[in-house]
């Protein structure tokens, strides 16, 4: 069975970045289901019709992966924003409580007139390298289809 819209797909991947820094663990395996946007876009295409013992490697621009930088998403937050008691520093990543519902934010700056995130996802901006195996690839399941991801609910 080939990897199209409605298909489970098992892959094992290692994926690094331009200057082949490890960004996931080597060897990391995941069920998605393909055609259902459950990966990045550029992974996905490029695996459009692989089978079972496939191997390749990709490279994905950021556009194709988790978007470019938007500047907009770097924001400066009041310190009454962090909770009494919460120490922050730059690099750590926390979630954040918005109308829309939690976001991850990366803290960039911690000053005396606010403190500075990143809600950009962690990766973007960035061409990821994958190197993957297709393990398995089966039909989903009603089920799967109608939830719109491999797995149970």
């Amino acid at each position: 069975m080939e990897a199209t819209r409605g298909a489970v797909v098992t892959l094992n991947y290692t994926l690094t970045d331009d200057e082949g820094g490890l960004l996931d663990d080597a060897d990391s395996t995941i069920e998605y289901l393909h055609g259902y946007c459950n990966i990045i876009p550029g992974l996905e295409e490029a695996l459009e019709g692989a089978e079972p013992g496939h191997k390749q490697t990709v490279v994905i621009e950021a556009v194709d992966a988790y978007g470019e930088i938007d500047r907009d998403a770097i924001i400066t937050l009041p310190q009454d924003a962090v909770p009494e008691g919460v120490e922050l520093e730059p690099g750590m990543d926390v979630i954040g409580d918005t109308p829309s519902g939690p976001v991850h934010l990366t803290i960039v700056e911690v000053g005396d007139d606010g403190v500075v995130v990143d809600a950009n996802h962690p990766l973007a901006g960035k061409r990821l390298h994958f190197d993957v195996e297709v393990v398995a690839v089966r039909a989903a399941s009603d089920q799967e289809l109608s939830q719109g991801y491999a797995g149970q609910a």
